[in-house]
């Protein structure tokens, strides 16, 4: 038997946190939190305020959006605070936006694909899409995925094709077929960058290079430059674009090493 009276309002906000956890990217809008917890959309909206008032999640890019901070690590058994992405990440690549011109994405890897984690396209002029923190990209068939895929360990990628072959579509099959993986892989660590040019058909009009990012010998994530294929032409590419975004990810990878030790 309890003794105590339950408080509503914190089995809410916990029912909240847990459902954002299960979001993909850790990204929720207030009416699908709603309908996940039960819970009236008004009495959600100001849960997340409060929530938001405490630092575990911060407002998206789209109207009602929510997503998770790195401080709900800190109820975990103790994890240290793992905030590179929003205290080292974001201010380096808002400061290389002039440098870069077009956008940026920051991602790392969650449950086989790359969830973007921070962005530039609400930064950059030469943006054409938006809220794209939390979008998940699809390894094979982006540049980012394919960055990640080349430079991650035997293990790590053994891991993730099993987990994707188990899938019913484009990306369960191409798991499933090793030959065109290894190929793929062999492919993109001899050029040395991910590249894509439309391959992904959710986004066929654009074309994006990515790189790996790493800490030291740790591989943390990967970075991609968005830009629409007939806008760029691939020497361009190559000698303009293609240093910057190394640049970025060397910088990045020696000044979060202190958040990771």
């Amino acid at each position: 038997m309890n003794d105590y009276k339950d408080v509503r309002s914190l089995s809410r906000g916990l029912a909240l946190l847990q459902a954002m956890n299960r979001a993909p990217g850790g990204i929720a809008s207030t009416t699908a939190l709603a309908q996940a917890c039960d819970i009236h959309r008004t009495t959600v909206k100001r849960l997340m305020e409060t929530l938001r008032a405490e630092g575990f999640v911060r407002r998206g890019e789209k109207d009602g959006q929510y997503y998770l901070t790195f401080a709900v690590r800190s109820l975990s058994e103790g994890l240290v605070d793992d905030a590179w992405v929003e205290q080292v990440a974001l201010p380096l690549m808002r400061a290389a936006v002039p440098e870069l011109l077009w956008p940026c994405d920051l991602g790392t890897v969650e449950g086989g694909f790359m969830v973007v984690r921070e962005s530039t396209h609400r930064f950059s002029r030469l943006s054409q899409h938006r809220g794209m923190i939390g979008e998940k990209l699809p390894l094979f068939f982006t540049a980012m995925g394919r960055a990640y895929l080349a430079s991650c360990s035997t293990d790590e990628k053994e891991g993730l094709l099993s987990l994707l072959a188990q899938r019913d579509d484009a990306t369960g099959a191409m798991a499933r077929d090793r030959a065109s993986v290894e190929r793929l892989i062999e492919e993109t660590r001899q050029r040395g960058y991910g590249i894509s040019d439309g391959d992904w058909h959710q986004q066929a009009p654009f074309g994006a290079v990515a790189v790996p990012l790493k800490c030291g010998r740790r591989l943390i994530g990967g970075l991609n430059l968005v830009f629409p294929k007939s806008a760029v032409a691939r020497e361009e590419l190559l000698a303009r674009y293609l240093p910057r975004l190394k640049k970025l990810a060397v910088r990045m990878g020696k000044d979060v090493a202190p958040w990771l030790d």
